[in-house]
């Protein structure tokens, strides 16, 4: 009896279902859960503290299953990409409709570098009113440069950081606007809680700036989500599209002019502004777009090199290769779109983020460490249905004491 107990319980595993083919496709590319070790100790967490555990990657991929393919994912019969093309994980996109024309490992994760100031603007944009005066901390001031010059003490507008954030790409002018939004702290929980609202499951950020930090994490995708949902923006695109402004001196001194970093403005007909970001984790990055013929295309680059071509020539090279798919009217291989993300493979954290804008549950090692190789090792191997036979032994050994009770009043009867 209890034989046959047994054999019905393990008939019945696994009782959790496995993971979808989307997400065991995208578990086993390079990147899934985590970019490439760091070069130095800018991930390191505090001491106390442990680095966040990988975001899990979702059960369906975000944006079409196609996304989830690891290399080249093109319409048939399209032409390759323009070389030289140093990214190794970049998305073109139609930034009307929210179709993908061409994509290589778009879920593939990297670090944003100042990409991630897009959603920390977004942030700024929904919370802060332009014409507020901010007087930065002396932290605030002090940050690792890129910077726009701001001075403790001295006040700026949230409008005056705000294209500083994003003209000159000033860490300090991040710093700033993170204090203003409550603090660090509460301005990464703010901006990884949009991130999980528009659906860029791929982001995490780890500091206000782009700075490397434990857990910072994109994608090419999500940069891709972002920036479209940003050019909704009115606030945001006078940031990107400005080429130069005169910045408020500190402390009643003259003006002095802060020009946009992105060579684009002077370089590319028809662009509609970008941003673009490097740190030695990171690497190169860039986002941007520009309208050609009444249509609007942008693309996506992330840990790109400046050789053998710079990365604003490579950038280009690819809206022009986005604008020829786009004429050629070659087919969608997916979408970006901001609809609620679907469910992930693995249960989400619940709790808040913490000081790095990171869970506060369970964390692994920093990454590049022994428990973040066992992480890669496990995401890469087949889900397992553990749970499920747990579940199914612990029945089994109930319906087998049960079974022993009652034998043994009989046999004492």
């Amino acid at each position: 009896m209890i034989a046959a107990l047994a054999a019905l319980v393990v008939t019945s595993a696994p009782l959790v279902p496995s993971a979808t083919p989307s997400a065991r496709a995208q578990s086993n590319c390079p990147n899934a859960t985590l970019p490439p070790p760091p070069v130095d100790e800018s991930e390191e967490p505090k001491p106390g503290r442990q680095a966040p555990a990988p975001l899990p990657v979702p059960a369906e991929t975000p944006g079409g299953g196609r996304l989830g393919e690891c290399g080249l994912v093109l319409p048939p019969g399209a032409p390759r990409p323009p070389q030289p093309l140093t990214a190794k994980n970049w998305l073109i996109q139609d930034l009307d409709s929210g179709q993908v024309l061409a994509a290589r490992h778009p879920h593939g994760r990297q670090r944003p570098a100042s990409l991630i100031k897009t959603l920390l603007a977004l942030v700024v944009i929904d919370e802060l009113d332009p014409n507020r005066v901010v007087r930065p901390t002396k932290e605030d001031a002090s940050q690792e440069c890129s910077c726009v010059g701001i001075e403790a003490g001295s006040p700026y507008t949230v409008h005056d950081l705000l294209m500083g954030l994003m003209m000159e790409s000033g860490n300090d002018a991040a710093h700033a606007l993170a204090t203003a939004l409550g603090g660090v702290p509460t301005a990464l929980r703010k901006m990884n809680r949009l991130a999980r609202k528009l659906g860029a499951t791929d982001t995490r950020a780890a500091t206000p700036s782009g700075l490397d930090g434990p857990g910072m994490v994109t994608s090419a995708y999500d940069q891709a989500l972002l920036y479209r949902h940003a050019l909704s923006k009115p606030r945001y695109v006078e940031a990107v599209s400005t080429r130069e402004i005169a910045f408020p001196g500190p402390h009643g001194k003259p003006s002095y002019p802060v020009v946009n970093d992105d060579r684009l403005h002077t370089e590319y007909a028809g662009f509609l502004g970008g941003k673009t970001g490097f740190t030695s984790d990171a690497r190169h990055t860039y986002v941007g777009g520009a309208m050609r013929g009444g249509r609007r295309i942008a693309v996506v680059l992330l840990r790109a090199e400046q050789r053998p071509i710079r990365v604003s020539e490579q950038a280009m090279n690819m809206l022009d290769y986005g604008f020829q798919l786009a004429a050629a009217g070659t087919p969608a291989v997916g979408r970006v779109t901001t609809a609620p993300p679907p469910p992930p493979a693995a249960p989400p954290r619940t709790e808040e983020a913490g000081e790095n804008g990171t869970d506060a549950g369970s964390r692994s090692a920093a990454a590049g460490g022994p428990q973040d190789t066992a992480a890669r090792a496990a995401d890469q191997q087949e889900p397992t249905t553990g749970v499920g036979w747990i579940i199914g032994i612990v029945i089994l050994v109930a319906v087998a004491t049960g079974v022993g009770i009652a034998l043994t009043r009989d046999e004492q009867i």
